[in-house]
């Protein structure tokens, strides 16, 4: 009998009565600031790898002072979000009364969100946070535990059929009456049949969890095929709809909603050496199809993460790439969107302060170390040509600023903004959630003032080096400024 069935059914076995263990590219931990009344909360959110799975959720508060946080989890739409489960309350730090921890379980793939509850001095208020719950790996049982539970089944295997043949050959006995040969050779049949019998369930078992694990597999998230191609300078990004096994994450390829007034930010960066970015808004002009008119570019090749949220709330980074000609004329860059022209990677670490074309100067207020999967709030400075915070900022895209996290190897990337990670269409509807009964808001009002520093909360995933490109405005002028980063 095959050992691997054995372990498989077990392991079926012990799934079934116990509970399930525990998008940017590559990042998929959620760190947003959000207010709730005179509560401001900075939360960060890190979703399961696997689905159903347990989210945990941190809270730092500020502003008005915060005596308790309940938070409660439910998809961003649809009639799930009008019905949200009892709340579970968060976990107060004894020594740092502003620090909250607690987790949440995400049962089922898609666009989630933690609803809080914040209790004051000032009363109750509530807010809440997207969160992209999807399977992004698969578990592995250890190869000890596998051995252990292998023999385990085999144990209990031989032992049902010694149970068998025992029953056949002794159950109506008197007691201390040896059986006959009759008895004897109907329990040796007994137990080569029971033998056969729970063989083939196990060989059953097998197969139905390789279907469910090959149907799991199927479901393990990934952006959307994506190709681009180049006709002079038009560039054209062709989206296939996707159809995963489980119809719940069905992604369309026409059902996009607009984030900062476009369908789609996307982020051209060259390969290898990071020397040339570019932030563009390209147009949906049929279903999967995005086109944009390039500007002037150096040639090489350049890798393409394209920023889409989906009617649903589910926000996805399209991935892709295009190799720009030598001497390829282009159009002149459109007033919303962004490039930048960095020394390259083995120029070495680019500093905490960054020179802009024009003499102004964009300053990283930088940390003293970094540290992967901590959460930071990054604090950016526009200066003017004389050195003073710039008095002539402007909104950006609706924002203060952008912000574009990006590993040097091209594993991850984030497009953040000051509120936090999480994609602006899909805070709005989450937002919209709270209030079911008011029109979900397409489009978010300009700042009416904005400051030239500009604070953006992230968590480097891993370690290794990273570039920085910040977008801030002012006067007209869409500054782009790049800064390194080594992460521990």
């Amino acid at each position: 009998m095959p050992r691997t069935h054995v372990r498989k059914l077990i392991v079926l076995l012990v799934l079934l009565l116990t509970p399930p263990a525990f998008a940017h590219v590559g990042s998929k931990d959620v760190f947003q600031t959000v207010h709730a009344g005179p509560y401001v909360l900075y939360v960060t959110v890190r979703p399961p790898n696997v689905i159903p799975g347990v989210a945990t959720v941190e809270v730092r508060s500020s502003g008005a002072p915060v005596t308790s946080l309940k938070i409660t989890p439910l998809p961003v739409t649809g009639e799930a979000s009008r019905h949200p489960p009892a709340s579970d309350t968060m976990q107060q730090n004894p020594t740092d009364r502003a620090f909250f921890t607690g987790a949440v379980w995400m049962m089922a793939p898609g666009a989630w969100q933690v609803r809080i509850e914040a209790d004051g001095p000032s009363g109750v208020q509530t807010t809440t946070v997207p969160v992209l719950a999807v399977p992004v790996a698969t578990l592995h049982m250890q190869k000890t535990m596998g051995l252990a539970l292998g023999a385990l089944g085999l144990f209990l295997v031989l032992s049902m059929a010694g149970v068998v043949a025992a029953s056949v050959r002794e159950a109506r006995l008197p007691p201390g009456v040896q059986p006959p040969p009759r008895l004897r050779r109907r329990a040796w049949i007994a137990m080569a049949g029971s033998l056969v019998v729970m063989s083939l369930l196990v060989w059953l078992g097998g197969k139905w969890w390789d279907v469910s694990a090959a149907e799991y597999a199927g479901n393990i998230f990934a952006p959307a095929p994506t190709t681009a191609s180049l006709a002079g300078n038009q560039l054209d990004l062709r989206v296939e709809s996707l159809h995963p096994v489980d119809k719940r994450r069905t992604r369309l390829n026409n059902d996009y909603l607009p984030d900062h007034g476009h369908l789609m930010h996307l982020y051209a960066i060259r390969e290898h050496e990071m020397d040339a970015a570019f932030h563009l808004h390209p147009a949906l002009v049929a279903d999967g199809d995005f086109r944009d008119m390039l500007p002037a570019m150096p040639s090489g090749h350049y890798k393409l993460y394209g920023d889409v949220v989906h009617a649903n709330g589910l926000p996805e980074t399209l991935l892709a790439s295009i190799d720009i000609p030598p001497g390829m004329a282009g159009t002149a860059l459109s007033p919303e969107d962004a490039e930048a022209r960095p020394a390259p990677l083995s120029a070495g670490m680019l500093g905490p302060t960054y020179k802009l074309p024009d003499g102004y100067t964009m300053v990283w207020e930088k940390p003293v170390t970094l540290t992967a999967s901590t959460a930071y709030d990054f604090r950016f400075t526009l200066l003017d040509a004389s050195g003073k915070p710039a008095t002539d900022m402007q909104p950006y895209l609706g924002m203060a600023g952008h912000a574009a996290f990006v590993k040097t190897d091209g594993t991850v990337f984030a497009h953040t903004h000051p509120g936090g990670s999480a994609a602006m269409a899909d805070v709005m509807l989450a937002n919209q959630s709270l209030s079911p009964d008011a029109a979900p808001p397409m489009a978010m009002d300009a700042p009416a003032h904005v400051d030239p520093s500009v604070d953006f909360p992230y968590g480097f995933p891993g370690p290794g080096r990273y570039r920085i490109f910040i977008q801030m405005k002012h006067a007209g002028t869409v500054e782009t400024g790049v800064f390194d980063a080594q992460v521990q």
